[in-house]
């Protein structure tokens, strides 16, 4: 794409700014928790319709456990074409409420209300990136298949198969997530996060009358909290972090049990093969007890290899063709993106610029829609094959 085609879609998206915020309003109004299932028909219904205008065929598919996911690809789409992926997900942290308890609204430039920043910013970003591309005329080379899930939230639980089934054969994908910091930084890292519970098992024996025959587990899971602090490395991004302990029967009862919920960081598949095994060699440190572990890593890391480099570096020189100067982030939490990227290459964070993740303060920033929906459509124009 030369720079006046990228200043054309530029200029459509921006006289379309309007458009783009009233969007953004009713999807944050139409209320999506992640573990009320029942309430993601309005959202997804307003997903399809946007989606049939451009001319995409859209299947809902139903979950077990969760709201299932929305697919979608071009009705007139060519067979056996190489296919992208524009990836984003509708669910929210927000219980049903928020949305009259926080408000949403438009103030000062800005939107706000529960879940504008993550994601539904994004997901007026593909679905008007897409809108773009076909009303000035643009049919991309590889052909875009959008898929929205209601999961991501929860880890992506029921919608990872179509992630692992759809992404191996992808020429690339692109994740809707937020970008980092007001800068609007992409996300070209992101470490893995993995769960793990340590279960310490004891004896019984009354505190006042045979203490003596009794083996705290509570005192034991003490040992054992220490050495899982000690496997925090600040210098290679390694992050354990105990974040909820409970056990013991009563006061009056030593503990015969007790039990660590713990949460870890990884930035490498190498760094998390190597706590794995840290954590499964957890042995006693007294007599008479066992020390179980259980979990596992969730989702691997989005790590910088070279088809993900690759992918960075054409984003840059598309941004500079509407004047955005791109910078780029590692981040600590964990999206589809490090789903994905098993598979393709993969860019993360190309959803609209705001603050407050998770957070009352949620906003987006209006102006920042029509930009990122205008990198993202001249992304969707690239070639099957991007050099490195």
């Amino acid at each position: 794409m030369d720079e006046a085609g990228a200043a054309l879609l530029h200029a459509w998206l921006v006289d379309r700014s309007g458009e783009m915020a009233d969007l953004l309003l009713r999807l944050v109004d139409a209320e999506t928790p992640s573990m009320a299932p029942e309430a993601h028909g309005p959202a997804l219904a307003l997903l399809a319709d946007e989606l049939h205008e451009i001319g995409f065929d859209v299947r809902l598919r139903p979950g077990r456990r969760t709201a299932g996911l929305l697919y979608a690809r071009p009705a007139d789409r060519r067979r056996h074409a190489p296919y992208q992926l524009v990836v984003g997900h509708v669910d929210t942290v927000w219980p049903l409420g928020s949305a009259a308890e926080l408000g949403v609204g438009i103030d000062d430039g800005r939107a706000h209300g529960p879940g504008a920043f993550d994601m539904k910013g994004g997901l007026v970003v593909g679905l008007f990136a897409l809108r773009a591309l076909a009303e000035c005329g643009f049919r991309p080379e590889v052909t875009p298949v959008v898929l929205v899930n209601t999961d991501e939230e929860i880890g992506s639980v029921e919608s990872r198969a179509a992630l692992e089934r759809l992404s191996p054969g992808a020429a690339r994908a692109f994740v809707l997530e937020p970008p980092y910091g007001r800068e609007g930084r992409l996300k070209t890292a992101r470490k893995s996060a993995g769960r793990f519970t340590v279960t310490v098992r004891g004896r019984a024996a009354h505190a006042g009358v045979n203490p003596e025959e009794g083996v705290s587990a509570i005192l034991e899971l003490s040992h054992q909290v220490q050495r899982l602090f000690a496997l925090n490395d600040a210098t290679r991004g390694i992050t354990v972090n105990v974040g909820t302990i409970d056990g013991g029967l009563r006061p009056n009862v030593v503990a015969p049990v007790a039990r660590a919920e713990v949460d870890v960081r990884v930035p490498t598949l190498e760094a998390a093969e190597e706590v794995e095994r840290s954590l499964k060699a957890l042995a006693p440190v007294g007599e008479g007890l066992t020390v179980e572990v259980s979990g596992r890593f969730g989702r691997l890391p989005l790590e910088p290899n070279p088809r993900n480099r690759a992918l960075w570096q054409a984003a840059r020189a598309e941004g500079e063709k509407i004047g955005l100067a791109l910078q780029e982030a590692a981040v600590g939490g964990a999206s589809d993106a490090n789903i994905t990227s098993l598979y393709t290459a993969t860019l993360d964070g190309l959803g609209a610029v705001g603050e407050g993740a998770h957070a009352p303060d949620e906003h987006v920033v209006l102006a920042s829609l029509p930009e990122r929906a205008a990198l993202l459509s001249l992304l969707l124009l690239l070639p099957a094959e991007v050099e490195p």
